[in-house]
């Protein structure tokens, strides 16, 4: 259920190309070239002998409150340390804005507001212009124009674009995780006006695919692992059952994990310059601690060697940890895919939520059986020691009573 719902909600959706044209209501430029995603395209013309660029992106807005930005990487086809320019209403007053704001890594997981700064790459002139609408919304499109200064011999171009729904403020927020959204990059050539695309080779159902085998392994495959190693074992009867369901649900999770983080992997090198940090080293730290789990259970000590109470120890530290680490890790990715407030992570918080509270009714009743488990073990060892002191003081009787009847004997 919870991988037919990361599919429904998670599923992308291709963009059509745009038709390119020179000319613009401002000015009519030298080339122009349809961009491979999000039916966008840009015209420009590029002025060697003093290395100025005036340029014209052409986009359409998702959302009445969205923004559209278009920008340049110096370094490399990647959203993180591009410069862009990006265009929205003015909350105050409607009109559309134009300003420049420098994507730093933490704008991806949006862990802090984007606020506008100027560039240091040198922007002579910008503007914005929609038209077909006169207003911002659904399916509006825009021209931004600008006039740049590049680096002296500079003749190719890592330009990057996206749109996104909201912007809050003054600030806009992170834009759709699609596979197009994410492959909204390219590398220009000013001069033959030809363009490299690092595109991804994965079909587009395989990020939804690497999320639900992810969310269902690590999320909850391992903690359902651990609920029965912890509980089915105090129910009486069960026997060894509870280690057979505690190994199947630990080795399905472990291996579907493998599985999905491979897939992690491999979406990793297909899309060059798109990193999640935090994302990638929990991943990391999670297939480790599944390792170290699958090795410990063939170095496991017999119930008798004096080393078992350290070897478990060992393992419920590592397992519960891996659990942790797996259920953030599931929320991680579900701010990477742009599921904050979705369907998805609302039913994943149900599942867990359910959980949580089995584990805690459970850990409840196991406590009570503990303590009353202990209440009757102290009870039978005051009995059994009450017993020993009623025989011996009815022996020390009968012997007294003895002699107090022999000495009437006598």
């Amino acid at each position: 259920m919870l991988f037919l719902i990361f599919l429904l909600l998670t599923s992308p959706g291709a963009g059509a190309g745009a038709r390119c044209s020179p000319a613009t209501a401002l000015k009519t430029y030298e080339k122009c070239m349809n961009l491979p995603t999000q039916d966008a395209s840009l015209a420009w013309t590029f002025h060697p002998r003093n290395a100025t660029l005036d340029l014209a992106f052409s986009g359409t807005f998702i959302s009445p409150s969205g923004w559209i930005a278009v920008g340049i990487n110096p370094n490399s086809p990647a959203m993180s340390g591009a410069r862009a320019l990006i265009s929205f209403a003015d909350p105050n007053s409607g009109a559309l804005l134009v300003l420049p704001f420098i994507l730093d890594p933490s704008t991806k997981l949006q862990r802090t507001p984007l606020v506008s700064q100027p560039l240091d790459l040198p922007v002579l002139s910008s503007s914005a212009a929609l038209l077909s609408s006169p207003v911002v919304g659904d399916g509006a499109a825009i021209h931004i124009h600008a006039t740049l200064r590049l680096s002296p011999n500079r003749t190719h171009l890592h330009l990057v674009w996206n749109r996104g729904l909201y912007v809050q403020g003054y600030s806009p927020t992170i834009h759709p995780t699609t596979a197009a959204d994410l492959a909204s990059r390219a590398t220009v050539d000013l001069l033959s006006a030809a363009a490299s695309q690092a595109r991804s080779t994965l079909p587009d159902w395989f990020r939804s695919a690497h999320g639900a085998i992810n969310a269902v392994s690590w999320g909850f495959l391992l903690p359902a692992g651990a609920m029965a190693a912890r509980y089915l074992r105090q129910w009486p009867g069960v026997g060894p059952a509870w280690f057979y369901a505690h190994a199947a649900a630990q080795m399905v999770g472990l291996a579907a994990g493998v599985v999905g983080f491979g897939m992690g992997v491999a979406m990793g090198r297909a899309s060059e310059g798109v990193e999640y940090g935090m994302h990638r080293g929990l991943a990391v730290a999670a297939v480790a601690a599944g390792g170290l789990q699958a090795a410990a259970v063939m170095f496991r000590p017999g119930a008798a060697h004096r080393l078992r109470k350290y070897w478990r120890s060992y393992h419920h530290l590592v397992g519960y940890g891996l659990v942790v680490v797996g259920v953030v890790n599931v929320f991680q990715g579900m701010e990477v895919m742009g599921l904050r407030r979705s369907y998805a992570k609302l039913a994943y918080c149900v599942a867990l939520a359910t959980a949580a509270g089995a584990c805690v009714a459970l850990e409840a009743n196991a406590w009570v059986v503990f303590c009353r488990k202990a209440e009757e073990d102290k009870v039978r060892r005051e009995e059994v020691g009450d017993g020993r002191r009623i025989r011996g003081g009815g022996a020390a009787g009968a012997t007294d009573g003895c002699g107090v009847k022999g000495k009437g004997i006598l």
